[in-house]
């Protein structure tokens, strides 16, 4: 998504990233800060204090209208007619063979008032499939992702930044809830959910309101540790807790099930649903692949795309993988056979007599590594 002269589209705080010296890049189709100074410093900040992103590329999608819940339940793998207002949930949305297009946030703001958020590369695929699947509905789909600013607030320092700027009572903001609220005299929608394995919130602000809101925020957080942090250091933190990222994890030629998902599928439901059919036979079919956790001790990073290897032999492909700032160590989620998957869990012997085990094809070399439970960090509660 470019603007009219195809350049990268601006958000509401762009102004601000350029005042701070951020390294911006285009990502999908928006001008995005990557990094301030240092990425592991901001990724520790997130672990250690807080840090606070621009998330405005996200696209909003508005579903309202008498059949909305009902449009939704057709359209995704999720049951959005069971939320209650002010709840939200995590869901996919998936083509008739049961390929994920997007995974999505879900927020019910009433009876017939949803607002749906997608990946910034992905806005144009699912409001276009949104649109096609709510036709036969009493409902109505709408762009609105030029109408919200989204600055995300994440770490355990994050509460207690917020709770002084705030009408609402942050100990009644559940995880994966939303309430309109008030933070520094602007009305937002505060959401207590995010990307990064922390405690955090989300402010879906109007536009005009953004630069107000991340200057009240930073200062705010100017004594507790608050930065400004990247697309670099949210993705080395949704890694450590074994989020999935579409386009490495998920994608069109994957379903719910193969990234372990499948709990998103709810194959009970009454409604019909698009990719039912092909998701229920999916759920009752032997794994093609897994996916997996891994970690090397060497200092070569393993990447997206690198070949997994048991005995010397191709049996997987890595899809995110990077420094761990927490762990110390390069980690990576990988895709692997299901019977190599059960073979390093539990140590079982190298075939034909070989004892290379796992490994990574690292640019030519085979860098051990070990298979680990997924997520690598889950915070303490």
């Amino acid at each position: 998504m470019t603007d009219s002269a195809g350049q990268p589209r601006r958000t509401p705080l762009t102004h601000v990233h350029e005042q701070l010296g951020a390294v911006l890049t285009d990502f999908a189709g928006w001008l995005m800060p990557l990094r301030y100074e240092s990425e592991t410093a901001e990724h520790n900040a997130v672990r250690r204090a807080a840090g606070m992103f621009d998330l405005s590329h996200m696209g909003e999608i508005a579903v309202t209208g008498g059949a909305a819940a009902a449009a939704l339940d057709y359209a995704l793998v999720g049951q959005p007619s069971a939320l209650k207002p002010g709840k939200a949930r995590y869901t996919m949305i998936c083509a008739e063979d049961g390929g994920v297009l997007d995974d999505l946030i879900v927020y019910r703001l009433g009876d017939a008032d949803f607002l749906v958020v997608a990946n910034a590369a992905n806005t144009s695929v699912v409001l276009d499939a949104l649109t096609e699947r709510a036709a036969d509905f009493d409902a109505a789909i709408t762009d609105r992702t030029s109408d919200y600013a989204l600055i995300a607030l994440q770490g355990p320092r994050a509460a207690g930044i917020l709770a002084p700027l705030t009408d609402a009572d942050l100990g009644e903001v559940k995880y994966y809830a939303s309430y309109p609220a008030k933070v520094a005299g602007k009305p937002v929608l505060l959401a207590r959910t995010g990307y990064t394995g922390e405690d955090g919130f989300e402010l879906f602000a109007r536009p005009a309101d953004a630069e107000s809101l991340w200057a009240s925020l930073s200062v705010a957080g100017s004594g507790d540790g608050l930065i400004p942090a990247g697309l670099a250091a949210r993705d080395t933190l949704r890694l450590e807790a074994g989020m999935p990222l579409y386009g490495n994890e998920l994608g069109r030629d994957l379903t719910p099930y193969d990234a372990g998902l499948g709990r998103v599928v709810r194959l009970d439901k009454s409604a019909d649903f698009v990719g039912r059919a092909a998701l229920a036979a999916r759920a009752a079919a032997p794994a093609e692949r897994q996916l997996v956790g891994l970690t090397c001790q060497s200092r070569r990073v393993p990447r997206h795309g690198y070949d997994v290897l048991w005995n010397g032999e191709p049996c997987g492909s890595v899809t995110s993988g990077a420094p761990s700032p927490t762990l110390g160590v390069p980690i990576a989620m990988a895709y692997v056979r299901p019977d190599v998957a059960v073979a390093a869990t539990t140590g079982g012997a190298a075939e034909s007599g070989k004892s290379d085990g796992l490994a990574v094809d690292v640019r030519g070399r085979a860098e051990p590594a070990t298979l680990v439970e997924l997520p690598f960090y889950r915070r303490q509660a």
